[in-house]
């Protein structure tokens, strides 16, 4: 439907706010930090959240990060939901990293407590049941840059700026980072950006391997996001590949662990219609079970 539609009028299914937890963080009380949206027409199953906290970058402060944990959680029980992207609906930049402001007013326990909610939420994200993609269309810095790669796939913006700047700040790289960056990059690169504190822009990402495609950005500032919206269509009409975490860890686990899950797929019904469809010469019609 999208596709068809002039652009000033793209009016698909309307944003779904999420309620806020804890402390009010930017904007007027109450206002929705993050929105959600199920697509629609020939993108049925691609659903969107998309981050807007114009005021404060997409920082992550409180209650961002609560919005976030609430919409994972609900789309987690929605069986609809074969791709999700993660965008911003704030022009120029994907997420600014931590809210140091927000943090700075917090005692030592409270940080403490807050990164490990961080770390959950990258946790929550990796472990999404459907195929997820960061649609990079600005600034990732710091923990803006580790929750987009805590997505399986990731696209940016060629003006995209991106890197874990913690270390000029003061700061370590406390979500998750540190252990992502190194399975894109390797080690030693993985090191060099983390130490220097590095910006990269979208091409070079690209060239080095952090993200899958760098596209040029256009007028309207959310060339990134079509990008991800054309990988998700062709995601969509294959089989559930279920837990790829095989691909994460040493050559024998992931062996176990993909010998286990491919014993789960051996009775879904998407196994059997990709059996017959080979059989019968047609394209498979998978469900997601």
């Amino acid at each position: 439907m999208l596709r068809v539609v002039p652009r000033a009028l793209r009016l698909p299914r309307p944003w779904r706010p999420f309620g806020a937890r804890g402390c009010a963080s930017d904007g007027a009380a109450g206002s929705p930090e993050i929105q959600v949206r199920a697509l629609a027409g020939p993108d049925q199953g691609i659903s969107e959240i998309l981050m807007n906290r114009p005021r404060a970058r997409n920082a992550l402060g409180n209650v961002l990060v609560s919005e976030l944990l609430d919409a994972l959680a609900r789309l987690r029980e929605e069986r609809q939901v074969r791709v999700l992207i993660f965008r911003s609906g704030v022009k120029g930049v994907f997420c600014a990293g931590a809210d140091l402001k927000e943090r700075e007013q917090m005692s030592e326990a409270e940080v403490g407590v807050f990164v490990q909610r961080l770390r959950g939420l990258m946790d929550d994200i990796a472990a999404f049941p459907a195929p997820t993609i960061a649609a990079m269309d600005g600034f990732a810095l710091g923990g803006g840059l580790e929750l987009a790669l805590a997505c399986d796939l990731r696209v940016a913006a060629s003006s995209a700026v991106m890197g874990l700047i913690e270390t000029t700040r003061g700061l370590l790289p406390g979500a998750g980072g540190t252990q992502r960056l190194p399975r894109c990059l390797g080690v030693a690169l993985a090191k060099e950006l983390i130490f220097t504190g590095r910006r990269l822009s979208g091409e070079q990402a690209h060239s080095l391997g952090l993200v899958n495609h760098a596209v040029a950005q256009n007028e309207e500032g959310d060339a990134a996001y079509h990008r991800a919206r054309e990988l998700a269509r062709e995601i969509l009409p294959q089989a559930d590949p279920g837990s790829t975490s095989f691909l994460q860890v040493d050559i024998t686990s992931g062996m176990a662990i993909e010998g286990i899950c491919y014993a789960q797929n051996i009775p879904t019904r998407d196994r059997l219609e990709g059996m017959a469809a080979f059989r019968e010469k047609r394209p498979p019609r998978f469900v997601g079970e």
